[in-house]
């Protein structure tokens, strides 16, 4: 399977790059991170108050429990073939204000390179075979601040982007993302606008003249420096506290994707605006054990008898916090259709640095 991914790659790049503004441009900062989230089908824009917060809502970042906090996450998709890392720390200056930094990485490694398998006389040899990465890197730095409205906090990212394809080409990119979340009573409410400004990447490419001839006698076309961009996408969540018992509660939240580069193929859809809506619950045990679910990606397909289904994404996961100290959670999450069982299992670690902070004055 690997040794298809050099000219698989490499088309869909040239793809990318020769559109304007592709639809999914950057897709590997939409998956998302942490098992919390993720088991919670990405409903917690609202909600997030951790390392993670940089990534879902920089507004959520002065919410960090502590004074350092270490975030971590470890996934793997497709059997293992690609890799999803995820790296944070956040840091509370002071009452009011909090920064992160984070990084992300999704990656391919060991992809076979068969362009010089052939020889100059026309042989086999397998010994021309390298091996290359395609990876996708994100550095995101984070900043949030509590406003003198009770229960309003906003936050920011900055963030820089390097895809790279073995030796044969890479790209940087810069975006900036804005967030704000406000809690009132039980209610929380979130918002984020990523890619403010819209994102972009700039391509290169160095193929040398053997690669090109490969291209043009296989039909790929030849890839070119180009400009890519990421047109900004706006993140809702609305959620709300339920206390079932003194040892149980409950908190559900409703989350909405608002694209505007077109129609997808999600729930709500037109042009140029789609909307993509997902539920969580998170289950709580005296603030110890966690259950955690969600429902999300619904769209509709064509099955084998040409009719148009509606399917959808469950995810469930757990958490357990261990003194406030150390926290560590797992999901499990379906990648396509629920009979095709393409389950991804994600591992997340919290590890809160230094005394605990006090919140309460939020």
């Amino acid at each position: 399977m690997k040794k298809i991914f050099l000219l698989l790659v490499l088309n869909l790049v040239s793809v990318f790059a020769f559109s304007q503004a592709p639809k999914y441009s950057n897709e590997f900062l939409a998956i998302g991170v942490g098992a919390r989230a993720l088991g919670m089908s990405n409903s917690v824009i609202a909600s997030v108050g951790d390392g993670s917060a940089g990534y879902w809502n920089p507004a959520g970042l002065v919410l960090t429990p502590a004074e350092r906090q270490l975030f971590l996450m470890h996934s793997e998709y497709f059997a293992g073939i690609a890799k999803y890392d995820n790296i944070s720390l956040a840091a509370v200056t002071s009452d009011s204000s909090a920064i992160g930094f984070s990084y992300i990485r999704f990656g391919v490694d060991d992809i076979p390179n068969t362009t010089d398998l052939i020889d100059a006389q026309g042989n086999i040899d397998y010994d021309r075979i390298t091996t290359f990465s395609a990876v996708d890197n994100a550095f995101i730095v984070s900043y949030s601040r509590k406003m003198p409205l009770k229960g309003l906090l906003i936050g920011g990212n900055v963030k820089i982007i390097r895809r790279k394809v073995g030796d044969f080409g890479g790209s940087w990119g810069f975006g900036l993302d804005a967030g704000a979340q406000y809690t009132t009573k039980d209610w929380k409410f979130g918002a984020v606008l990523r890619d403010v400004t819209s994102t972009f990447n700039a391509w290169s490419f160095t193929l040398d003249d053997r690669t090109r001839e490969i291209f043009t006698l296989t039909g790929n076309e030849i890839p070119e420096n180009s400009l890519e961009l990421t047109l900004p996408r706006l993140l809702l969540g609305a959620g709300r506290t339920f206390t079932i018992s003194k040892s149980f509660n409950i908190y559900p939240e409703v989350g909405l994707d608002v694209t505007f580069d077109g129609k997808r193929n999600v729930l709500i859809k037109s042009d140029p605006i789609s909307v993509d809506p997902h539920f969580g619950f998170e289950l709580g045990y005296k603030s110890f054990a966690y259950l955690r679910g969600g429902i999300g990606n619904i769209q509709q397909e064509t099955n084998f008898d040409g009719k148009k289904v509606t399917t959808l994404q469950p995810n469930m996961g757990i958490g357990i916090n261990i003194k406030n100290i150390l926290s560590i959670d797992y999901a499990m999450t379906d990648l396509g259709d629920v009979s095709v069982a393409l389950y991804s299992h994600v591992f997340s670690l919290k590890l809160n640095i230094n005394h605990i902070v006090n919140n309460a004055s939020l």
